[in-house]
């Protein structure tokens, strides 16, 4: 018990661990305010929280800081093109829901509607990580997201949980716990891609 509480015992590296995502997460929330920013914003937040998972954090605020600008360009169109689907989706959505029963066909375009949310499930939870990880093109970085999430599906369903747990303690249990907020959640989700990111990495080397 006591190595487990010594400083560098695994108890309280994981504590700190925490302490940073929720740093990050205030990052995160402030630099997201302008709207525009969000794509910038999550990728410099997925960068961050993967040097964390790796145990290569080193300045925090720094890191954050950096990232945001080098990709800036980049990560701000991919943000703008998924909150477009977005938008998009969930008015389709609205719509389908009060015509999904009427007839035959509107529940086949439901049906369909629902596949497309998949999907941008899917490439939302991969695009950002990747951004920050990777060198691509705009394109690829969305065709390798749909790839990644498909293939490690088992993975990509357990980081969705770990959002949507978030979301139901915070709305449901306890609202403060609002403050661990996407930046808990990007740590969970870059620990659990982390052999996945490293086996990409051994990939493109080789």
């Amino acid at each position: 018990m006591r190595n487990l509480l010594n400083y560098d015992g695994p108890v309280l590296r994981f504590l700190t661990k925490v302490v940073y995502s929720v740093w990050l997460n205030i990052l995160w929330f402030v630099c997201c305010i302008p709207v525009f920013t969000i794509g910038a914003s999550t990728t410099a937040l997925c960068y961050c929280t993967q040097k964390i998972a790796r145990d290569e954090e080193g300045y925090i605020t720094k890191s954050f800081f950096s990232s945001f600008k080098n990709g800036f360009l980049k990560s701000t169109i991919i943000g703008v093109i998924m909150t477009a689907l977005g938008v998009v989706l969930a008015v389709d959505a609205y719509v389908m829901y009060h015509l999904c029963f009427t007839s035959a066909f509107w529940t086949l375009v439901s049906a369909i509607l629902v596949v497309a949310c998949i999907a941008y499930i899917i490439v939302l939870l991969w695009v950002f990580p990747l951004n920050a990880h990777f060198e691509n093109t705009i394109i690829n970085m969305f065709k390798n997201s749909i790839m990644l999430g498909m293939r490690f599906i088992f993975c990509t369903v357990m980081m969705a949980g770990v959002y949507v747990i978030m979301a139901y303690l915070i709305y449901y249990v306890c609202t403060p716990l609002i403050i661990l907020g996407v930046g808990t959640c990007a740590l969970f989700s870059a620990m659990l891609m982390k052999n996945i990111l490293i086996q990409c990495e051994e990939q493109s080397e080789s």
